[in-house]
């Protein structure tokens, strides 16, 4: 094929039976306010209609409530999710006070990545109608439309801006239209049906022969500024300065008709190519049996066919290969044996390195330079179709694996409205992908985006490889990336849980774990839940009696920590000691002497205290440690709590009352306040909120517990402890 740059490609032979609507990310800094929250508007209904029509090439009923893959929910929760997101984090943000729909909002909250503590059996959920969700939907676009149109809103929009919660659900939907297209492309071809706004192209043929493109070296300072001008995740700004050293790129991403070498050459089955993880899941860990081609191609006599989102078709050698990361590695390492050369994938930075020659970004372009946005086909194109420069597809077609995993810059902070975006990655074991892909829109497609999956995950994602010199990280060790617990506030709380005690002070968790064996008495030990588990050690020692618990915290950071501590039986943690100065330490569950104690009794969850899932229910006992003064809405928890537990059951609460605006509004207080001008304490507050159900079991006790900050520094604070049993 003939090179083609940008400029040069004929974008009006471009297949487009069903025209639409380009859109374009909002930029923040400029623009007067009423202007800016028209397009505001516009940019949610175009998002939300988009989305819509995602789901319109469903074929039938039953396809909602299928499983595209195990490791996904089926495509009922993701067409509600998105909604519910605007709901749950405009309540987090404390900009709205009701729900729209407490069931679906809980039933579709969480379960998005593959994480240790996402709840996928479908036995724990009763799914709502289609019709039930879509008229949710409904319900959430004019409530989000109401508060865009009467929201203060100033230029430039920036954190602490309401509008800032506003586009973070837009372009989290933008996200799950992706990742949502994916999952529409594995399900059963008789799942789906042809759809006019989502057409695939029909340009195909023999691939290019690929080749490696010199590119310069240079220093690169990646991430951006907190005041940049366009809508950003938490992990794309900080800064890290980077020295690359000249490199060869190659020329086109790998094709089809490249890989299948790959393939002939005996590549799924000879281990030498496959890092120990990809080859566990080319053997094992494929539900389907053992891995013998990309997932999208389908055996046909001695070739393939190949499925696009909603097609199957003769196989178009000369689109770029879909693969996850296993895969593309292993590629890397056949093509380096074979050429003698050290080809691998590209670096982040190298990868920026290609990015330079494209001098323009999403939304400022007339014309995309790629197969990008939304902007020319549903589907992957020919890889030599969008040249700049030397090389083609810099951005576009299919995203790029690369060999960084995914960690935060140096500065980087979490939002406090969604501070699960990132940190639950940043894991070692989630690998960036880069450039975007045909559906890649919003922030999706912008310069500075920074995405990562699990190295075995499908996206619409192929790669190119590079000849470098630079160390890259194919490594499967579970300590690849940062092997100690960075994120400040989660290393607190494991020193909290698991680390020494101070001043002759029990440790706290195990205190009041104790305790709740001590109350329990002569009641069944079946189940019990700790709510507001935090990194999860009273969860470990009610393991000890109890033969199920549940652990739940609004933090997936927490749930994070403590999933891995079960998952590894260790996990290690940095505290300061003065200035930059630290300590390291280790959580070790064998030095907690739970040798004995079967961990896998417990089912660490992220979750809203007051709106929990249905299925978190039937308790022989409640722990809520610390909780109540956290919450929104503490007697909304209070009141609903004795749906949770059996009558007979055990409620212990424990909370120093620290009653803070920034957590609960005043009004919402249970105590800690006048009364008519009298004194009213929690204590009492309490009494009012549970007598209807419990009855006070014994007297209150105070409990001590001192919290490090540093070597010198302590918080050391007493709660006070109640203990109720449910009414029979």
């Amino acid at each position: 094929m003939a090179e083609n740059t940008a400029s040069q490609i004929d974008y009006s032979v471009t297949p487009d039976a069903h025209p639409k609507t380009v859109t374009r990310t909002p930029v923040l800094n400029e623009g007067n306010p009423e202007k800016k929250r028209q397009e505001l508007l516009n940019y949610f209904h175009q998002t939300f209609d988009q989305y819509e029509l995602l789901f319109e090439t469903l074929a039938r009923e039953d396809a909602w409530y299928e499983k595209a893959i195990p490791l996904r929910h089926p495509l009922i929760f993701y067409y509600g999710h998105t909604a519910a997101f605007y709901i749950n984090k405009l309540i987090t943000a404390k900009l709205i006070t009701e729900r729209v729909d407490p069931y679906i909002e809980s039933t579709v909250a969480i379960g998005v990545d593959e994480m240790s503590w996402d709840d996928l059996d479908d036995s724990n959920y009763q799914w709502p109608t289609v019709q039930q969700v879509r008229d949710y939907r409904n319900k959430v676009r004019a409530l989000v439309s109401g508060f865009i149109q009467n929201m203060p809103l100033e230029i430039p929009i920036n954190w602490e801006s309401q509008a800032w919660i506003i586009l973070m659900g837009i372009e989290h939907e933008r996200i799950h239209l992706e990742t949502s297209s994916v999952l529409i492309r594995q399900l059963p071809i008789a799942c789906v049906r042809p759809h006019n706004y989502w057409q695939h192209c029909i340009e195909t043929g023999s691939a290019p022969e690929n080749r490696l493109i010199e590119v310069n070296g240079q220093s690169l300072r990646l991430g951006k500024d907190n005041d940049n001008s366009l809508y950003g995740w938490d992990n794309e700004y900080g800064h890290l300065d980077v020295e690359v050293a000249p490199f060869k790129a190659s020329e086109y991403l790998v094709s089809n008709q490249e890989f299948k070498t790959f393939i002939d050459a005996g590549g799924y089955d000879n281990e030498r190519w496959w890092t120990d993880e990809g080859w566990a899941w080319t053997t094992f860990s494929n539900p389907h049996g053992k891995a013998r081609h990309p997932k999208f191609w389908i055996p046909d006599g001695d070739s393939y066919r190949y499925r696009t989102m909603l097609a199957e078709i003769d196989m178009p050698w000369n689109w770029p290969v879909d693969v996850n990361c296993h895969e593309a590695q292993a590629f890397c390492r056949w093509k380096s044996e074979v050429t003698g050369k050290q080809i691998q994938l590209p670096s982040e930075a190298e990868w920026y390195c290609l990015r330079e020659a494209i001098d323009t970004d999403q939304p400022w372009w007339d014309k995309a330079p790629g197969n990008i946005n939304l902007e020319y086909w549903s589907s992957s194109c020919p890889v030599d179709h969008f040249r700049t420069g030397a090389l083609c597809d810099i951005i576009g077609n299919a995203w790029q694996w690369t060999s960084t995993p995914i960690d935060g810059y140096e500065g980087f902070r979490v939002h406090p409205c969604y501070d699960d975006f990132s940190t639950p990655t940043f894991d070692g074991r989630h690998n960036l992908i880069k450039g975007g892909s045909w559906i890649s829109t919003g922030n999706y497609a912008i310069k500075d985006s920074r995405y990562a999956f699990r190295r075995h995950f499908f996206q619409h994602a192929g790669f190119r490889y590079v000849e470098s010199s630079a160390m890259t990280n194919t490594s499967n060790s579970p300590d690849v990336g940062n092997p100690y617990e960075s994120d400040a506030l989660v290393a607190q709380y494991l020193g909290f849980h698991f680390g020494e005690s101070y001043f002759d002070v029990p440790n706290y968790p195990e205190a009041c774990a104790r305790l709740c064996f001590e109350v329990s008495g002569d009641t069944p030990r079946t189940r019990a839940l700790d709510l507001g588990c935090s990194v999860g050690r009273t969860s470990f020692e009610l393991a000890r009696w109890f033969q199920h618990v549940d652990g739940i915290d609004f933090s997936a950071r927490f749930i994070s920590a403590a999933a891995e501590l079960q998952e590894r039986g260790k996990i290690r943690y940095h505290l300061p000691t003065e200035g930059e100065l630290g300590d390291y330490f280790i959580a070790d569950t064998a030095e907690m002497g739970l040798d004995d104690t079967n961990t896998s009794r417990i089912r660490f969850t992220q979750g809203d205290a007051c709106n929990l899932k249905p299925m978190f229910n039937d308790y022989d006992l409640i722990f809520a440690g610390n909780l109540i003064d956290r919450l929104n809405n503490p007697g909304q928890f209070l009141g609903m709590i004795h749906e949770r537990i059996r009558p007979g059951g055990i409620l212990v609460i424990t909370s120093p009352y620290t009653w803070l605006e920034e957590y609960t509004p005043r009004e919402n207080w249970l105590g800690g306040v006048r009364e008519n001008g009298e004194a009213l304490d929690t204590y009492t507050g309490l009494q009012r909120a549970l007598s209807k159900h419990f009855e006070e079991l014994r007297s209150p006790l105070n409990i001590p517990f001192v919290i490090r900050e540093t070597a010198r520094k302590f918080q050391h604070t007493v709660a006070h402890c109640t203990v109720w049993q449910h009414k029979a």
